[in-house]
């Protein structure tokens, strides 16, 4: 399996939150840094953001309602 290419960042944040974020990771069994991109994902998802070079599935215009329709 091939690494995903990370890129390293200083982050200055309130000893408060990252000792929240450290409880959170522990919990989810995740580490620390695992779980700040595990939340940076899951708001960019929220608002709609995609991810820099983010390839669409070829399928992505296929309509994915699984109502059937009876006439």
């Amino acid at each position: 399996m091939a690494k995903k290419e990370v890129k390293p960042f200083l982050l200055r944040i309130d000893p408060r939150v990252l000792a929240s974020v450290q409880r959170w990771a522990e919990e989810d069994l995740r580490s620390l840094n695992g779980q700040i991109e595990f939340i940076l994902r899951q708001a960019l998802a929220k608002h709609g953001v995609k991810l820099t070079g983010e390839v669409q599935p070829a399928d992505s215009s296929v309509d994915t309602d699984d109502r059937t329709t009876t006439e």
